[in-house]
């Protein structure tokens, strides 16, 4: 199978490139930076570009789309550079593969469309809280309370069926992604799947940039020789899921399409996830313990548009495709807190 890997010289990028090489598969590069980080045989161009798209096209089996500004900005004054590069340059490629007949494409998703996780109130049941105020958070009020009775709620695992609730520029542009895919895969017969990336780390993780992930930040402090600064009380609950599996889950996807495993003109979203929950603090502990300190520091601060707790369950994409997560989170910290990392600026 011949994929076009749109971003594939970035850090997830690279590694579904090099998952679909050992598969037998041969995967196309497209990105900006093909030139400078790609394999030989890249094709540097931008997603926007509805020409550079539609030559990297030709010859084409199916699309893995992972060209994106990723990360949450504490800003808005960037918000027309998220909804230009995500959706839509995703606009332009989806184009271009209905014209050159590519009905088959797997999107990297994202954990962030839910808002919040899955809460329960003793009282109420399932309940969805609403953003968490200013004067909470000034006051160390971290948990989202009751919406309606206040008390304290459970945390747990969200299903790809729940409600979506994205609460920043990033989180609306990659639920927009999905919807331009629905809408692609009803006008053409496509199929689409949309994996939704939990918290993805491991080697080649961009450092010292305001869109790396939480792990990145620590590293990088880490490597400087400063604790790593926890925001909040450091009970927030993520999945942190390695770049291996989930360039495993890619593979995965793309085979399932291959083999007529989706029915055409329909999106289907699988959560990405490793399955284990664990908070912010337990993973900058593991990451700086194997790294050999210094020791975390927790700071209270907040970031507007974060939220508490999310974590998924990932059972229907190992059911409905046969994948698992294969790396755990003890021996994947250990491995990270010595992998390289890429320079700052590079995606």
């Amino acid at each position: 199978m011949r994929v076009l890997v749109t971003g594939g010289a970035g850090f997830i990028g690279s590694h579904i490139a090099a998952a679909l090489r050992a598969a037998g598969h041969e995967p196309v590069v497209f990105d900006t930076a093909a030139r400078e980080r790609g394999p030989e045989g890249s094709v540097p161009g931008d997603v926007r570009d509805a020409a550079a798209v539609a030559g990297a096209l030709a010859g084409v089996d199916a699309v893995c789309h992972q060209a994106a500004t990723v990360g949450l900005s504490s800003r808005f004054d960037d918000a027309a550079g998220y909804v230009s590069n995500n959706d839509l340059g995703t606009a332009v490629l989806l184009e271009q593969m209905a014209a050159a007949g590519v009905g088959a494409l797997v999107l990297a998703g994202s954990m962030v469309v839910y808002g919040e996780g899955r809460y329960v109130c003793r009282i109420h049941g399932v309940v969805r809280p609403g953003q968490r105020s200013v004067p909470d958070l000034d006051a160390g009020r971290f948990e989202p309370p009751c919406p309606r009775c206040g008390a304290a709620l459970e945390p747990g695992l969200v299903s790809e069926d729940a409600p979506v609730d994205p609460r920043n520029v990033y989180a609306t542009t990659k639920l927009a992604q999905e919807h331009l895919a629905a809408a692609w895969a009803r006008a053409t017969g496509g199929r689409a799947i949309s994996l939704r990336y939990h918290n993805v780390y491991g080697d080649g993780m961009p450092r010292d940039t305001p869109y790396a992930g939480v792990a990145s930040f620590f590293r990088s402090s880490l490597e400087r020789g400063e604790p790593p600064q926890v925001y909040e009380d450091g009970a927030q609950r993520r999945d942190f899921v390695h770049v291996t599996d989930v360039a495993a889950a890619n593979v995965a996807a793309l085979e399932a399409l291959a083999r007529g495993g989706r029915t055409g003109g329909e999106l289907r979203a699988y959560n990405t996830g490793s399955g284990e929950p664990h908070t912010i603090l337990d993973m900058a502990k593991a990451l700086a313990d194997a790294y050999g300190g210094p020791a975390p520091e927790v700071t209270g601060g907040y970031r507007l548009g974060d939220v508490r707790h999310i974590t998924a369950s990932s059972e229907r994409l190992r059911t409905e495709l046969g994948w698992e997560a294969r790396v755990g989170f003890d021996a994947g910290m250990k491995g990270f807190a010595r992998a390289p990392l890429r320079a700052a600026g590079t995606p």
